[in-house]
């Protein structure tokens, strides 16, 4: 399957139901960066007027991973990914859409080649940060992949 943000979405559909129906979508995805975005809306909010912090994960989870996967497909390898550990700061309430973009493909392209080179399992940190419809930051997500080649 080739990775386009309409397969993604269908992915999610079929995959992650809670995050399509949450209303998080791919947007765009290059070799460099991804961008996902999630309107706030009744089915994702929390009791204080903005976005649940678990949504804005989601589409902040998928920024990152859509790229790894995007990364492991164009290798040609057999390379399995797996969050470790994800943290994140929320300076502003999520409301209206909130775009999350990764730009971390070129140091990924690093981590895959490490991989296949050394044959051991290696670790990156990748960030995405959410931004509303004023382009102001909103929250800040670090997730670490742990990549390793499938034997």
């Amino acid at each position: 399957m080739k990775l386009t943000p309409k397969n993604i979405n269908l992915f999610l559909l079929s995959k992650l139901p809670s995050a399509y129906f949450c209303g998080v979508r791919l947007k765009k995805i290059s070799t460099k960066e991804s961008t996902t975005s999630v309107k706030f809306c009744w089915i994702n909010q929390n009791p204080f007027g903005s976005m649940f912090w678990a949504v804005q994960g989601m589409a902040a989870e998928l920024a990152t991973g859509a790229l790894v996967m995007q990364k492991i497909q164009e290798s040609g390898e057999n390379i399995s990914m797996l969050i470790a550990s994800n943290n994140a700061q929320f300076t502003k309430k999520a409301k209206g859409r909130i775009k999350f973009t990764c730009k971390d493909g070129v140091l990924l392209d690093t981590v895959i080649a490490k991989v296949i080179e050394s044959g051991e399992g290696q670790i990156i940190v990748m960030n995405a940060i959410g931004t509303n419809e004023e382009g102001v930051e909103v929250s800040s997500f670090n997730f670490e992949w742990t990549l390793k080649l499938k034997k």
